[in-house]
Order: C-alpha cells, then sequence, then structure tokens
C-alpha cells in the first residue's frame, strides 16, 4: 500500500530515496516502480556513477532526478553526490541492485519516528552473497560493538534512513569506495547520535553483477577494522597492540636474560615499538576529537 505519512515528523514530502547505480538498468527496471507504488510524493534521485548500460533510458521513465557522474567513482562518491543535491531532511540510502526491499521503507522509517538520528536495515542470516561476506560483517559488527560498548548489529548495510543535517556534518570523512557505511556508523556513535536497527532479509541479486572484487576490495575491507578504531576511539586499538609489545618484549627479555644472560637488540625494539605505539594512539585520539568538534549532539542544528 502507498505510505505517504509515517508519523507527525516525516512526511513523504520530507524524505529523498537515494540510490546509487552503476550498470544496474536492469534491477532498476523492477525496483524505481515498486518505490513510486510504496512511496508516492517522495523525492527520488539515482546517482548514474559512470554507467555505460542504459541506465539512463530506464531512470527517464520514471519521475526521478538522475545525477550523473562522468566516469565511475565509487559507491561512497555516489552516495555523497545524493546527499549534496537532496532536499528532503530525511534520507533513505538503498542499493539500485535490488537486493533493499521498499516495502521494509515504512518499518526503517517506523524505528526512525521513534527518536533516532539514523536507522540501520541490518541483514539477517542468508541474506549475504556469500558466506565470507557474512563472516567479514559478523568481525566487523561485532569489533564495533566492543568499541562502542553499544550492539552493532550490521556495520557495513548500505539500507538506512537518516537524518540528512546531520549526515552531512560527515560528508569530508566518507571514502569514495564501499566502505561509506562504517565510517558513518561509527561517526555518528562518535558524536552521540542515537543509531537504531531493524531486521531485514535481502535475496542475492538475481540481474547483473556485484562491483565488489574479492581481492582488491578484500584488503579494503580489512582496513575497515583500522578504520574503526581510529574514527571511534584510537587508543581502544592502539593501547592493546602497545600492550602486546610490550609484554612479548618483557617476555623475550627474561628469556634471553635467563638463557643467555643479556638484553637482547629484539628486546629493546619490542619495548621501543611500544612506547611509540602508546604515543601515537594518544596523538590519534587528538586528531579524531577534532572531527568532531564542532558537532552538536542535542541536534539544535535541526531546528
Amino acid at each position: 500500500m502507498p505510505c505517504t505519512h509515517y508519523s507527525k515528523d516525516i512526511m513523504a514530502d520530507t524524505i529523498c530515496i537515494i540510490l546509487p547505480a552503476r550498470n544496474e538498468s536492469a534491477s532498476l527496471r523492477t525496483l524505481l516502480p515498486e518505490i513510486m507504488a510504496r512511496m508516492p510524493g517522495t523525492e527520488v534521485i539515482v546517482v548514474n556513477d559512470g554507467s555505460d548500460d542504459d541506465t539512463l533510458a530506464v531512470c527517464e521513465k520514471f519521475p526521478v532526478r538522475v545525477i550523473s557522474h562522468p566516469y565511475p567513482k565509487g559507491n561512497g562518491a555516489a552516495v555523497k553526490s545524493g546527499a549534496r543535491a537532496a532536499k528532503g531532511d530525511v534520507l533513505i540510502f538503498m542499493d539500485a541492485d535490488g537486493q533493499h526491499k521498499p516495502e521494509d521503507i515504512p518499518a526503517l522509517l517506523e524505528k526512525f519516528a521513534e527518536g533516532y538520528d539514523m536507522v540501520v536495515g541490518a541483514r539477517q542470516s542468508g541474506s549475504h552473497a556469500g558466506a565470507h561476506r557474512a563472516v567479514a560483517n559478523d568481525l566487523f559488527s561485532r569489533f564495533a560493538t566492543w568499541m562502542v560498548q553499544q550492539p552493532v548489529e550490521d556495520l557495513t548495510s548500505g539500507f538506512r534512513v537518516v537524518k540528512a543535517k546531520k549526515f552531512r556534518q560527515f560528508l569530508y570523512l566518507l571514502p569514495n569506495g564501499f566502505s561509506y557505511p562504517t565510517t558513518i556508523t561509527m561517526s555518528f556513535f562518535r558524536a552521540g547520535f542515537n543509531v537504531g536497527y531493524v531486521p531485514i532479509n535481502t535475496p542475492r541479486r538475481s540481474t547483473g553483477k556485484s562491483h565488489i572484487r574479492p581481492i582488491r576490495d578484500g584488503v579494503r575491507f580489512l582496513l575497515i577494522i583500522i578504520k574503526i578504531g581510529t574514527l571511534y576511539s584510537p587508543q581502544k586499538l592502539f593501547i592493546p597492540i602497545s600492550t602486546a609489545f610490550f609484554w612479548t618484549g618483557l617476555c623475550y627479555y627474561l628469556y634471553t636474560y635467563l638463557t643467555a644472560g643479556r638484553f637482547t637488540n629484539m628486546s629493546a625494539l619490542l619495548f621501543i615499538s611500544a612506547i611509540f605505539t602508546f604515543l601515537i594512539g594518544i596523538v590519534s585520539e587528538q586528531i579524531s576529537a577534532l572531527h568532531y568538534k564542532d558537532i552538536d549532539p542535542t541536534g539544535h542544528e535541526d531546528k
């Protein structure tokens, strides 16, 4: 059924749905009419990220705004272009490959209306395109949960509802690639904004092909672990590493002292590494804090 009113604070004309798309014409043919039927009166922006298929021709058949990149810049860059151009106060980000279902939007908006600044569609078991992605996402989410001391049910989901003004405060931090969900989630937690989750199920894509490359993007996803730490609390990342260096150096020193009666260069290197890692953590903490010095967690900017 069409949904034009979700709460006293959320109307259809205050919402903008943003769809980053690169060569997704096949899925857009079915996704766009579903969105139009369920979300009449809502602004829809398709960000054409340098597609070389008939994405533009498909979009011309529907009342949507199209923003085109002259060449592929990445999913994160498309998200940023859509966020800058959106007129609505509430942004909904969805993948254009058909894995995110329009019928889940009302549930996310209902949760959002409870007072959250961002609500994420948390993929349930069986929703990932492969076992390796499910394992990776679970690892990232568990690590993020430990960092923020709050449940992080899905760190990398691209299906989310967010307040536009608060989202735009972090555009300069967002990467152009696929790790933008991680960055914005940890930024919201660090700023003290309210983040909620709604369980969703995403089917495997039936048309087109994924733009993620296991080797290339596998390395990038591993770097997400470091980004999680540096965005939220660098000391939580660097202090355990520093402690590991220190205890390794101490144990190695005791071993060499008892067996050879001397203090070795390796022990010295491990102790120095512990000191430098600790200092890097302190400096990183100060740099990280600068990113949030002008952020008002009370939401006064939304007047």
